[in-house]
């Protein structure tokens, strides 16, 4: 049977997914959610303005 305790100490995560994830942390590109609320926020002072 499959001691999953002792093959969890074992595991090593892949070289090629950690140096991925540290890559997509390290962008600044902004999303499109963020994108589309600052384009609210900026249409709704124009409104407030207005």
């Amino acid at each position: 049977m499959i001691d999953f305790e002792e093959e969890l100490k074992k595991f090593r995560p892949s070289p090629e997914v950690a140096d991925t994830e540290d890559e997509v942390h390290a962008r600044d590109d902004i999303d499109m959610v963020a994108l589309l609320q600052e384009l609210a926020q900026g249409k709704a002072k124009e409104k407030d303005e207005a």
